[in-house]
């Protein structure tokens, strides 16, 4: 074609340099090593050097993953991180700015602020078996004895209850029961904590020891209190107070992440911490539990899904951005805006509400008002509900309290599976409470509107919130047509849709589903939390939050109200959306600060095809039934376990007279137990005759709905309770997860556990995920990942895909390793998307 320019292919070392214009000698050495390496990776014999990565030569970003892995391989070239790839995204240009001459480009954000790296870690002394085994023996006591507790204190409970005449009576024996239980629950956490461990100081102890043993019951406690349901109310800040935390008046925390050495936390007056958001003062690090400080000074914003790492600190007035992270030694200075991840000075402002009145005096009475609820309408139905049905329902009665023989009676079995059915009833129940109660109650908000928190409209949008983000039903209707249904029924604005079968998967939260838009043709892959809401430290209001038409979303993306996308975004897995600028439209955005990258490449348009007419119809119809038959399941599952749990209860109730408190203590210890045997069961059964493997197919595969039901069916929720414990490896095992010896999780999240490894002696944070798969539009890949021994992954990390970690190889905190990366051993990764860092930690408390 005329004026197009001709293309320029790498020749080999023997070409003359002089031949080639614009590029001096070390650039156009690069230029050649660099040509050769991509020739080597993409199987062709020669590279253009003028031709883009993806638009021309028809790479993607895991065959230019593969690329940066050779070329660190490579003594005689810098290092290249996929960063480097989408910004100078040809031969030429790269060569030219690994050479310390960056070519002309558009101008960008400001450079970010030097951020510490992940330490160096200490190697930990060798750890026998025998410590790892006598630290789960003393978990299993522990929970042992807790049972035994809660169940003399149970059974106290209810014979006392019962022992009242008539409905009038036991209503008030249950409140009186039902607080002082709410009493000691509360209380005990704060009690063992300070009589096991007094004031958390900066240090470090080995995980599977004594001190981590008392670090662990601390924990699990402090995290199951009661009052952590009161997320958002001064009674939270309360209990952190007692908990030994420093904080200040005024302030207000959203998060259920529940801070644990609190002592090393110190939250200035006026400071607002959104949802998602971690700082826990601790973190583990090659077989170390590290304790250190986070520091929060005075009218601090920390925005939604942010990661503060130990020995942090913001200034007064500071703020950060959502999807960001501090890392180790990192500090805000008074009054500047930092986000991205590790994060770097902006302009961006990220408080947007002005403040309203909201004294002590309304703190004080929105306080009083919810214990009151509490302990007059939630703690009688659930303390002594269940013997005013025993009054009142002989059918229930006759499960609940049997007679001697009642077990040997087949009668008792049907009574049993009657009762286990009313499971079925929650479902219309739910749909019909979630399409009327809260539609009425946000009549009374205005969007826009600036209202002070703890009154009545704050009373309101709280509950809006509780009730319209139920796990339970999202999970139902997630990954199928139905979901597009039951999220217009709950009030989003979803235009026209586009119906593919997979509009949105089974994790979607928002504030409020009536400002909740999302356009025509768009798909959201996972995780998708929807900010309608913003917050000061006294006031909040809602607005609308409208995702363009024609995007597709990937994982655990936060998108707020001022989200700066337009129409035909791709926004990739954990990305920071970008709330300043001109709108984004026809690009993808990558990383925490976000940058443009192609919206897609060739490999992900294999299957377009599929997408529209008669083959859409037909196969969409077969998604569909297949669909419907997974979600049958998931209810049949759930609804079998619900009727196990009722013959635990009923069989504890038929020995109560002649094991008094124990048998109570065994039912509970075997509900726990069972359940987790149970949903192993479920998922080698849904896995056994299609075991999971490396795909690369369209959505419209039955391979890929099979992998549907993989996520819908079996439940994770179990694993919860096993997080820090050896017993987690087990379970993993069970699940097929090649996993070595001596790991510790503290609460890392496998999606496809058989095409998971990970090595001895592994140490995985909180919030940490491995996700051996990707969804782009409608197209669907998977591969295995591998992680060697005595990897880290930090707090809210994010692994993807075809991924390889080498032994000691360290993840910092909220980074997110892209699919086909090649870590080598002992590297220090860190960064949205992540990159090979130095290694030396500026932060000293730790140590």
């Amino acid at each position: 074609m005329v004026g197009e320019p001709v293309e320029e292919l790498t020749s080999y070392p023997e070409e003359s340099p002089a031949g080639r214009c614009g590029a001096d000698g070390p650039a156009l050495g690069i230029e050649a090593a660099l040509a050769v390496t991509l020739a080597e990776v993409m199987g062709t014999r020669q590279t253009p050097v003028d031709r883009h990565f993806f638009d021309d030569l028809g790479a993607d970003s895991l065959v230019m993953a593969h690329f940066c892995a050779r070329v660190r391989k490579r003594a005689d070239l810098p290092a290249v991180s996929m960063k480097d790839i989408y910004r100078y995204p040809t031969i030429r240009a790269l060569a030219t700015a690994l050479a310390g001459s960056p070519p002309s480009f558009p101008a960008e954000a400001p450079a970010p602020a030097p951020a510490p790296t992940p330490p160096s870690a200490p190697a930990p002394a060798v750890r026998g078996t025998s410590r790892y085994v006598l630290c789960g023996a003393l978990q299993l006591l522990t929970f042992l004895g807790y049972a035994c507790l809660v169940a003399v204190a149970t059974a106290w409970g209810y014979e006392w209850i019962a022992a009242g005449s008539g409905m009038f009576d036991r209503y008030l024996r249950s409140v009186l029961c039902g607080a002082a239980g709410l009493l000691v629950l509360c209380a005990l956490p704060v009690l063992v904590k300070w009589v096991l461990i007094g004031r958390w100081k900066p240090q470090q102890f080995r995980v599977w020891s004594l001190p981590y043993v008392r670090f662990w019951v601390v924990k699990t406690l402090i995290r199951a209190n009661p009052l952590v349901l009161f997320v958002g109310s001064p009674l939270y800040t309360l209990y952190l107070r007692a908990l030994g935390a420093k904080i200040g008046r005024g302030v207000t925390v959203f998060s259920r992440n529940v801070p644990v050495c609190t002592d090393l936390l110190a939250l200035g007056a006026g400071t607002v911490i959104r949802k998602d958001s971690f700082l826990n003062c601790y973190r583990a690090q090659a077989g170390l539990i590290q304790t250190g400080t986070v520091v929060l000074g005075k009218n601090v914003v920390i925005s939604e899904a942010t990661v503060l790492d130990i020995e942090t600190a913001l200034g007064d007035g500071a703020q950060l951005g959502h999807a960001s992270s501090l890392h180790s030694g990192q500090v805000v200075p008074d009054g500047e805006h930092w986000h991205g991840s590790p994060a770097q000075r902006t302009d961006v402002d990220y408080r947007v509400v002005g403040p309203a009145p909201c004294g002590a005096l309304r703190r004080t009475v929105h306080s009083a008002l919810q214990l009151v609820t509490v302990l007059l309408l939630y703690v009688p139905l659930a303390v002594g509900g269940v013997g005013i049905l025993l009054a009142e329902a002989p059918q229930l009665s006759a499960v609940l309290e049997p007679g001697p023989t009642a077990l040997a009676d087949g009668a008792f079995y049907v009574d049993a599976l009657l009762v286990s059915l009313l499971f079925f009833a929650t479902v219309p129940l739910g749909l019909l409470f979630q399409a009327t109660v809260p539609r009425l109650l946000s009549r009374t908000i205005t969007p826009g509107k600036v209202y002070p928190l703890y009154g009545f409209h704050y009373g309101v949008h709280r509950l809006i919130a509780l009730t319209t983000n139920r796990k339970f039903l999202m999970r139902l209707f997630g990954d199928s047509s139905a979901i597009v249904h039951y999220l217009r029924g709950l009030g989003y604005d979803l235009s026209r849709i586009e119906q593919t079968g997979s509009n949105f998967g089974t994790e979607v939260k928002h504030e409020t589903p009536y400002l909740s838009s999302v356009g025509s043709g768009t798909m959201v892959a996972d995780g998708l939390s929807v900010m309608n809401a913003d917050f000061s430290d006294t006031s909040f209001r809602v607005c609308r939050t409208s995702i363009g038409p024609r995007n597709f979303l990937g994982n655990r993306i936060a998108y707020p109200s001022r989200g700066r996308t337009g129409d035909n975004c791709l926004l990739a897995t954990k990305v920071m959306v970008p709330v300043d600028g001109e709108v984004r439209e026809g690009v993808g955005l990558l990383g925490s600060p976000s940058f443009e990258i192609p919206r897609s490449v060739q490999r992900d348009s294999t299957f377009d095809q599929l997408k529209n007419g008669e083959q859409l119809r037909r196969h969409l119809a077969a998604k569909n039934r297949h669909n419907a038959a997974t979600m049958g399941l998931y209810l049949l599952v759930r609804w079998l376990y619900f009727f196990w749990v009722t013959l635990l209860v009923a069989v504890a109730a038929e020995l109560y007279d002649s094991l008094g408190a124990l048998a109570i203590a065994l039912g509970n210890v075997l509900v726990l137990v069972s359940g987790a045997v149970y949903f192993v069961l479920v998922e080698r059964a849904v896995t056994v005759f299609h075991p999971l493997s490396p795909l690369f197919c369209s959505i419209y595969d039955p391979r890929f709905w099979r992998r549907e039901r993989f996520w819908k069916v079996p439940s994770e929720t179990y694993l919860l309770f096993f997080n820090g414990t050896p017993f987690k490896n087990l379970i993993w095992r069970l699940l097929g997860v090649r996993i070595g010896r001596r790991v510790f999780d503290d609460g890392c999240y496998l999606t496809e556990r058989t095409l998971a490894a990970i090595g001895d002696g592994c140490t995985l944070n909180v919030g940490s995920v491995v996700q051996c798969h990707s969804q782009e539009d409608g197209t669907f890949k998977s591969d295995r990942s591998t992680l060697g021994a005595g990897c880290t992954l930090g707090v809210g990390a994010f692994v993807h895909y075809g991924v390889a970690m080498g032994d000691g190889a360290v993840l910092a905190p909220d980074s997110f390793l892209m699919k086909g990366e090649d870590v080598p051993p002992h590297a220090h990764w860190g960064g949205n998307p992540a990159r090979q860092t130095s290694g030396q930690d500026t932060g000293e408390g730790w140590r």
